[in-house]
Parts: C-alpha cells; sequence; structure tokens
C-alpha cells in the first residue's frame, strides 16, 4: 500500500441543526407529508444514519430504510415514478444513475458529505491519469462525476471482495476516497492500492484510547466497528463492517452489550430488531478525540420534517430535484453496474 494523494485540510461547512419542533408540529407534518406521498406517486427511502423519527416515517408509508445502495435498489424496483431520497445528495444522485426515468427528490441539496467533499473530480481525474496502469475503484460516497471517471464502484459491505478479485488478476489499483477504508482492505487483501486520503468526519472522531475505557466500563460487550474507522480503533472490533453487516452482526451474536463505532443513527433500527439488547455509543470525545460530529452526521441531520413537507410542496423544484447530465449518467452508471453484476454472481455463488 502506498500513500498516494491528499488534497489540502478541508473547513468543511457544517450546517447549523434544524430547530426542534414540538410534538404538535411534527404530528402535524408527518400527516401532511404521508398524503402527499400518496397524491405524487411517490416513494421515501432513508438512509440508516437519519434521525429516527425519519427512518419512521420511511417504513410507515411503505418505503425503506437501508444503506446507500439499496435504497437506490429498492427505488429503482419500486412502482412509484416519484423518489424522495432523505440522505446526502450523492445517495439522490446514485438513485438517479439507476432510476432515469424516475424524478428524485431530496429534503435539501445542501446535504453532503465529507468524504464526497474531500474528493473533486479534477484532483481525482489528474490523479488517476498520472497513473493510467491501474484500475480505478472508488468508494460509493462519491460524485456521479467522480463514479464515472471510475472503473469500480465499491460500498463497504462489498469491497472487500471486489479488490480480492481485481488483485487476483494482477491489477493494481487506485481506490478512492476513504483511506480507514481503503487501508483496511489493503491490509486484508494484500493488494497494491494507491490510496486518496478521504475521511468521513464521523467514523474518522472514534479514538481507540476512549474506546478502551468504554470497554473497561462494559467488559461483556462486543464492539461493532465500521471500517471508516481508524485502524487502531478497527483492531479492537469484535465485529466489522457496513452498516447493514453490524446490524446483522449484532443479530447473530450472543452478547447482550454492544459498543457501536459507528453514526449513531443506526440505533433506531438495532434497538427495532433487537429490543432486549442494549447498544452503547462508542465514545467520540476524550484521549484526542475532538467531537466535531458526536457520532452523528451534520448534513444527515438536515433531513428534518419541514425540510421533507418542503420538498413536497414547493413550487420551484430546482431547490430539491436532482438531475444527472445523460453523459455522465450512462458513464457513472457502467462501474455501478459492474459492482451490481459481481455481488449478484457472488450471491448467487455462496447460495449454490
Amino acid at each position: 500500500m502506498t500513500i498516494a494523494y491528499r488534497i489540502d485540510q478541508i473547513d468543511y461547512p457544517f450546517p447549523a441543526k434544524p430547530a426542534v419542533l414540538s410534538d404538535v408540529r411534527k404530528a402535524e407534518l408527518k400527516d401532511k407529508i404521508k398524503v402527499l406521498l400518496k397524491e405524487k406517486n411517490a416513494t421515501m427511502v432513508a438512509h440508516y444514519y437519519t434521525d429516527p423519527e425519519i427512518q419512521a416515517l420511511a417504513e410507515e408509508t411503505g418505503g425503506c430504510v437501508a444503506d446507500s445502495l439499496e435504497m437506490a435498489r429498492f427505488g429503482r424496483d419500486a412502482a412509484e415514478q416519484t423518489l424522495l431520497v432523505a440522505g446526502v445528495k450523492f445517495m439522490g444522485e446514485t438513485a438517479k444513475i439507476l432510476s432515469p426515468e424516475k424524478r428524485v427528490f431530496m429534503p435539501t441539496m445542501e446535504a453532503t458529505c465529507s468524504l464526497d467533499l474531500g474528493c473533486p473530480i479534477e484532483e481525482f481525474s489528474a490523479f488517476c491519469d498520472a497513473h493510467p496502469d491501474h484500475t480505478v475503484v472508488v468508494y460509493a460516497n462519491t460524485s456521479a462525476a467522480v463514479k464515472a471517471r471510475a472503473d469500480w464502484v465499491v460500498t463497504s459491505s462489498i469491497a472487500l471482495e471486489i479488490v480480492e478479485h481485481l488483485d487476483s488478476l494482477g491489477k493494481p489499483i487506485i481506490w478512492g476516497p476513504d483511506r480507514h477504508l481503503g487501508s483496511y482492505i489493503a491490509k486484508k487483501t494484500g493488494a497494491e492500492m494507491l490510496m486518496w486520503q478521504g475521511e468521513c468526519i464521523v467514523h474518522d472522531e472514534f479514538s481507540s484510547q476512549a474506546l478502551q475505557d468504554m470497554k473497561a466500563l462494559y467488559p461483556e460487550a462486543a464492539v461493532l466497528v465500521h471500517p471508516e474507522s481508524p485502524a487502531s480503533v478497527v483492531e479492537m472490533a469484535d465485529a466489522v463492517g457496513s452498516t447493514s453487516q453490524l446490524i446483522q452482526a449484532a443479530q447473530d451474536m450472543p452478547n447482550q452489550t454492544f459498543i457501536v463505532a459507528t453514526d449513531k443513527g443506526i440505533f433506531y433500527k438495532m434497538q427495532q430488531l433487537m429490543p432486549e439488547k442494549q447498544f452503547v455509543e462508542a465514545p467520540t470525545a476524550g484521549n484526542g478525540a475532538t467531537c466535531k460530529s458526536c457520532a452523528h452526521c451534520p448534513w444527515m441531520a438536515m433531513n428534518g420534517l419541514e425540510a421533507i413537507y418542503q420538498s413536497l410542496t414547493t413550487v420551484d423544484t430546482s431547490a430539491h430535484e436532482i438531475f444527472v447530465d445523460d453523459a455522465l449518467r450512462e458513464q457513472a452508471l457502467i462501474p455501478l453496474n459492474r459492482m451490481l453484476d459481481f455481488s449478484a454472481q457472488l450471491k448467487a455463488k455462496k447460495s449454490a
């Protein structure tokens, strides 16, 4: 593995948190949103990292709560011709790439991602051009333009298998943008990888020293870690995986208590599926951590009820509707379909 490229330190434009709503206003908005979704032949898909009340609303209206790729697949296969994506911008773009014939809306177009912001297409494309013999593999947490520049798109749930496959073919790899996930995969596979040095502001905040102190308080707890976390945190894990894989691990493991090192939005689904188990947030403050995000993505938090209502009622849809240039969409679809086809083949092989 070679540490290859890092753009200048970014001062991420953290958004303001949505205003706190009264219970009466929340109930009023939920009722209105449910009616509007039916009127507009729309389905709502929400990411595991959105606030619990948003995830619950997606489920109550026949939508889904999932990771970014499953959100897009659900939207693609849904009968409704309008998709409301509660997440961050790259998720809306992915949904549009897979469902070009549908209208895709987001509560706010300002909801972004530090991995997306930290991997601008011009710099990343120049980096790829400097290494033309490398296969370009990019994480799903990137813009449509970056996906279009890639040979493969991966999610955290299948990145390991795809890199193993490429390594078996003797192909050197450019990996972007999450350096922690890339380092984890390089260590597991031994693949030759040139790294783009981006990071998720949520997972980058987890501290191994603080986690060690937390583990002393809960000695019987299993530690669940997303591989976007620093290597020192990953090394302490009893299970490492994507959001959906961590949920499954908590169901499969016999432990009654879990310390969870990922966005705390995941707790909604974990507690829903396993009400008898205890889930504790891994620390993001103390012993070197600064708690800028405090284990919850500030952009995911922008998906509030008021914003969702506005996206369904505004006359000027430009502030909420996702558009992807046709040529760019077709190019980005190639590496996405490679991943989907590989995933389907892998699933078929495992079930055979």
